[in-house]
């Protein structure tokens, strides 16, 4: 199966099957122009309720990362749009985790020491 959901995280599994999708596309793992299972099918292979799939598909192709074509299905779009989505998701999750530092007394300085580090590739934290 493709798609693995974790029931345990506290990220919505819409939330995750919308992740998961967008990161395949990017990777090349799901090529555009291809088909998608339907929202019942993929469904019922994961376990879950219809509705939470057709929220993911939704929030998909509202980001046009998918598309869909009338009484034919549900199909792969743009690269691109992946690349873009994910982007935006990894920058503000990152904004979100620099405004927790900032509270607990990270500096900025302390904070672009460990990007320089991580994108060098060294040793990011003692």
């Amino acid at each position: 199966m493709l798609f693995q959901l974790n029931t345990k995280s506290t990220d919505p599994m819409y939330e995750q099957l919308e992740e998961q999708v967008a990161r395949y596309v990017y990777l090349g793992v799901l090529m555009p122009e291809e088909k998608l299972p339907s929202v019942r099918s993929l469904a019922g292979e994961l376990g879950i309720n219809p509705n939470t799939v057709a929220k993911a598909y939704k929030l998909l192709e509202a980001e046009e990362i998918i598309y869909t074509v009338a009484a034919k299905g549900v199909y792969i779009g743009k690269k691109e749009n992946a690349e873009r989505f994910i982007k935006k998701r990894t920058l503000n999750h990152f904004e979100s985790i620099v405004k927790k530092a900032k509270l607990s007394g990270v500096s900025a300085s302390e904070l672009e020491a460990l990007i320089s580090a991580v994108y060098k590739g060294g040793k990011s934290l003692d």
